[in-house]
């Protein structure tokens, strides 16, 4: 997954990047200034985070127990299969806004389950980076460091991608 990211970055480069050759015959030109830093610092920052516009808060609590379900807050939603909880257990599922990332948080923090859930998200919203890198669900800390990546599944036709998670975090959409 991450030479495929390589690969994709290394081709946007190359695409957008001026060619480096010149005809002998071609008059002196003064050197271009640098590209600006803080697109390419944008392009091949470390976080990978993908960047959307905001979507509104959303938030919803929902209680859930030894046979499963689901939550969603906004687009996203988490689908707790059937044995994953042994006791009932409220849970909150907010969608923050403002942030300049799709991410969501959990209660009660810490959770963990007996068989992994299903996290969807969507990246409709996203910049059109989105519809060119695989994407995966990232373990954020609270400053949006990644910490890990889920086994994602990216569906591109629906602008969205699915994570297996194991306990509640912080997650965010990321390439």
């Amino acid at each position: 997954m991450k030479a495929v990211r390589a690969l994709a970055l290394l081709l946007l480069v190359v695409l957008v990047s001026p060619s480096c050759s010149e005809s002998p015959t071609s008059p002196a030109v003064p050197p271009t200034p640098a590209p600006d830093a803080s697109l390419i610092g944008w392009l091949l920052g470390p976080t990978g985070l993908l960047k959307c516009s905001n979507l509104p808060y959303a938030q919803s609590t929902a209680t859930i127990g030894p046979l499963g379900g689901s939550i969603s807050a906004g687009p996203h939603t988490l689908v707790i299969p059937p044995g994953a909880l042994l006791s009932p257990t409220t849970i909150t599922m907010t969608a923050p806004t403002g942030l300049g990332v799709n991410a969501v948080k959990f209660q009660p923090a810490g959770l963990r389950f007996l068989t992994p859930a299903a996290l969807t998200m969507s990246y409709s919203n996203c910049s059109l980076l989105g519809l060119l890198l695989p994407k995966e669900i990232a373990y954020t800390d609270d400053n949006l460091n990644i910490i890990s990546y889920l086994l994602s599944l990216d569906n591109i036709l629906s602008k969205r991608v699915t994570g297996k998670v194991n306990h509640f975090s912080d997650y965010v959409v990321a390439w």
